[in-house]
């Protein structure tokens, strides 16, 4: 039989209970918005062109800032991550919430966690039912020793774990232009 946790107990474990929540609420977030996984990772400068399929030298206008977003994320996924800055820094709108999500990440995974929790509330600024840098923004303040702060931001995406709040619009997908910046055509 289990026995409750005394509130020292809890206390002590607090950060190893509050870590494994960021890690079950990223499962929900990464399926509202991680598409790395399809995307597949090209030779350092080229960058994977959606409407292709195919890996191109990047040619100025020729891929859409979506794409670029996109595969910035893709290249941080795969530890590429000053890669991942570069394509970003080459965004003609970078003012986005997916944009600034990703240069916080791969700023954090290169052990510039202040600067990345910077861009993580840059993009919350602009979305602030964005569950992806949430949780980011959760995992950057248990690197810095506070998880009062990561529960909060566990707290604000919680909700967003049970089905049947996404469809009652609690916790809404990221906007039109948080996903897409270019437009529907791009």
């Amino acid at each position: 039989m289990l026995k409750p946790m005394t509130s020292i107990a809890a206390a002590k474990h607090s950060p190893l209970l509050l870590g494994g929540a960021l890690l079950l609420i990223s499962g929900l977030s990464h399926a509202m918005g991680d598409d790395s996984s399809t995307t597949p990772t090209c030779p350092k400068g080229q960058i994977y062109d959606s409407r292709t399929k195919t890996c191109m030298v990047d040619k100025g206008s020729m891929i859409s800032d979506a794409d670029r977003t996109r595969y910035a994320y893709t290249l941080a996924k795969a530890k590429r991550y000053q890669e991942a800055l570069a394509v970003l820094d080459t965004l003609k709108q970078p003012n986005t919430a997916q944009a600034w999500n990703y240069r916080g990440y791969a700023t954090r995974k290169l052990g510039r966690t202040d600067e990345g929790i910077g861009y993580y509330q840059r993009a919350i600024a602009l979305d602030p039912h964005y569950a992806q840098v949430r949780e980011y923004l959760g995992e950057a303040w248990m690197i810095k020793g506070r998880p009062d702060l990561a529960k909060a931001q566990l707290a604000t995406i919680k909700p967003c774990a049970a089905p049947a709040a996404r469809s009652i619009a609690i916790c809404p997908m990221p906007s039109k232009a948080t996903l897409n910046p270019d437009g529907p055509e791009a």
